[in-house]
């Protein structure tokens, strides 16, 4: 069996361990699943063909009869993904999906571009861009220019409250969205729960680490030196937010259109039945309770959707978000 003939496979709860900062309660909440243990637990990587940097298996998503998705579309990427995506992407997915549950405030950090990654050995960069599930703070982007000699001294030092200070404060929303072009800095403020899109890479080059268990000389500037890793990162001001950060509305297309090469992201309001385009993509109910095919789709429920099932008809009333690939 590939996949189930309605296009929509069901995924369990897939949360590393033992991530770099606090959180799990609100995925757990949402998803209507049991609090796991530890507090550490705060990503919950859906659909995800991408292992989590330097692992092979950790982070990989697990289909209901036991296969690892990467594996199922490695068989049958044409059943998968469809002859337009592997025409112009090949046979990876070009996406990651993740549950965030912000414990606390994250580490400043940012996220190298496909140039800067594959001139350093790495398959692509990563852009990311989130839907505010909750709203909250988040930084992002520099407040003014500051030289890479100085964001480097910073790191160096630790001093995080100047750090910090560098980036817009900006008040999100429910409902808002907001884009992470490659080389911004950003950090992510607390108690907050967004679902994050990504190009497929655990890619991340910090500048904090203070307070947080990880040792950010060493691991936090992807095994090339804080030296060279922060050259990826952007120093100039980010002048334009209201391109980075709006309501995301409904439709087919509700990012910022700076994320159109990278991720896509649908949302519907759901009132009788909605028909999903064929297609690869992550499906997430973000309220109500839906159904398709026979399965109840009650809020929190994900799954993966395949091209070769065709059309998906959602019915009941509520609403979801649907993760794609770039065109």
């Amino acid at each position: 069996m590939t996949a189930p003939t309605d296009g929509l496979t069901l995924l369990a709860a897939n949360q590393p361990p033992q991530r770099r900062y606090l959180g799990g309660a609100r995925i757990a909440e949402f998803r209507g699943l049991p609090a796991a243990g530890g507090g550490r637990t705060p990503e919950d990587w859906i659909a995800s063909t991408t292992p989590l940097f330097g692992q092979h298996r950790l982070g990989l998503s697990e289909l209901p009869d036991g296969r690892l998705l990467a594996a199922a579309i490695e068989a049958d990427p044409l059943f998968w993904l469809g002859e337009r995506h592997i025409a112009r992407h090949g046979t990876d997915p070009r996406l990651l999906t993740k549950l965030l549950d912000t414990g606390q405030r994250l580490f400043v950090h940012a996220h190298p571009d496909d140039s800067f990654a594959t001139r350093h050995g790495f398959a692509n960069g990563k852009a990311e861009a989130w839907f505010m599930l909750t709203g909250g703070t988040v930084h992002l982007g520099l407040r003014e220019p500051v030289s890479p000699a100085e964001l480097l001294r910073l790191a160096r030092e630790q001093d995080t409250e100047r750090l910090l200070g560098l980036l817009n404060r900006v008040q999100v929303a429910a409902g808002d969205v907001v884009a992470v072009p490659p080389g911004v800095l950003h950090s992510i403020g607390a108690d907050l729960l967004l679902l994050e899109l990504q190009q497929p890479a655990d890619l991340s080059i910090l500048l904090e680490w203070q307070g947080f268990p990880i040792d950010g000389a060493a691991d936090g500037n992807l095994g090339l030196g804080l030296q060279v890793a922060i050259e990826a990162v952007q120093t100039e001001a980010s002048r334009n937010l209201d391109e980075l950060v709006r309501p995301a509305g409904y439709g087919v297309s509700v990012l910022p259109p700076v994320m159109d090469e990278f991720v896509r992201l649908e949302r519907w309001a759901v009132d009788g039945r909605q028909q999903l385009e064929p297609g690869f993509g992550v499906l997430v109910v973000t309220a109500g309770n839906l159904a398709a095919g026979g399965q109840q789709l009650p809020r929190g429920s994900v799954g993966v959707l395949a091209h070769g099932a065709g059309d998906l008809s959602i019915t009941g009333t509520g609403e979801l978000l649907v993760a794609r690939p770039p065109r």
